[in-house]
């Protein structure tokens, strides 16, 4: 089949590999220019670098529908649009132009997690597995009827960057299969449950700031969602950001005011936390590792040399 494709960043870089790399053709390449923003400065491969390695003609655009466009899918014929990784909107007049429509590669288990930054909240909500759906687009953004999807397991000490390098493999050998499906003829695509949709928002440095209230289970969850390279989950110590790199739950129960920096236990230095924190059955996060303001990374041992005080939401 003719393809062509909008992508961008890595995922879209690993679309477009697996593209090249199939019996299928790959007539036009579609992606966004280079980004500043903290979220998409990570995972960052050039699809456009890729497209120019082999001689495919490539777009650069931050929104879609201008003539030029427009013209030029016209012209190369597509039997198939592939996305993934596309930051904004695709018109109707651009996903249903091929005659086999569009294909978009999201990387959660959809219906659920549906918009942007899946990885980080499926595990910041404890879900047990993440994954990969490859879908047919319709006018609802990430609600088409599904062609294929595949999941791994979320182990328990798995981080967002772990859980990247798991399902970004499922990337490529998910797209070429829905291809060859959908070259084959098959139609008999599965509707996706509309009651157990989620959609979520971009992501931002105040989605990274802990909320003390918020069990030690919950928090300990959003250090390892906030791995490097993504932004770190952080707080405030005496009015100076901290950054909190490695933490775990505690294995004592502690009561008081969340936020107080209480005792050390283990190889690190407990918080209270969690909402009923006063009635002292909530454990606190065991803090093990801190990064300054200045980037210095230290154990928490070291920097929190006597216990008490808080750590608070801000300055």
């Amino acid at each position: 089949m003719r393809v062509v494709l909008f992508g961008y960043q890595t995922w879209g870089h690993r679309t477009l590999q697996a593209l090249l790399d199939s019996d299928h053709e790959v007539v036009l390449v579609v992606t966004h220019p280079r980004s500043e923003h903290a979220y998409e400065k990570i995972w960052s491969d050039s699809v456009a670098d890729l497209a120019a390695e082999h001689g495919v003609p490539a777009l650069i655009r931050d929104r879609l529908g201008d003539e030029e466009l427009m013209s030029r899918l016209k012209e190369v014929e597509p039997d198939l649009i592939v996305a993934n990784n596309w930051r904004t909107w695709i018109p109707p007049e651009i996903f249903t132009l091929p005659r086999h429509g569009t294909l978009n590669v999201h990387d959660s288990l959809l219906p659920a997690y549906a918009g942007f930054s899946p990885l980080i909240w499926a595990l910041i909500n404890g879900e047990p597995e993440v994954g990969v759906t490859a879908h047919m687009m319709d006018e609802v953004l990430d609600a088409g009827d599904i062609v294929l999807q595949r999941s791994v397991p979320v182990g328990p000490t798995d981080t967002t960057t772990d859980l990247f390098h798991k399902t970004v493999d499922l990337i490529g050998p998910i797209t070429v299969d829905a291809l060859d499906l959908i070259a084959q003829g098959r139609t008999d695509w599965t509707p996706q449950d509309r009651s157990k949709a989620s959609f979520f928002h971009k992501r931002s440095i105040e989605d990274s700031r802990i909320d003390w209230t918020w069990t030690a289970e919950e928090i300990e969850r959003l250090v390892r969602a906030q791995s490097d390279p993504y932004p770190n989950a952080f707080t405030y110590h005496r009015g100076k950001p901290l950054r909190i790199t490695k933490a775990s739950v505690s294995l004592a129960y502690y009561g008081g005011t969340p936020g107080r920096i209480f005792i050390r236990e283990g190889d690190g230095v407990v918080i209270v936390a969690g909402v009923e924190a006063r009635r002292g059955r909530s454990r606190g996060l065991v803090i093990e590792r801190v990064r300054t303001e200045d980037g210095t990374e230290l154990p928490a041992t070291e920097y929190f040399r006597t216990m008490g005080g808080y750590l608070t939401a801000r300055p």
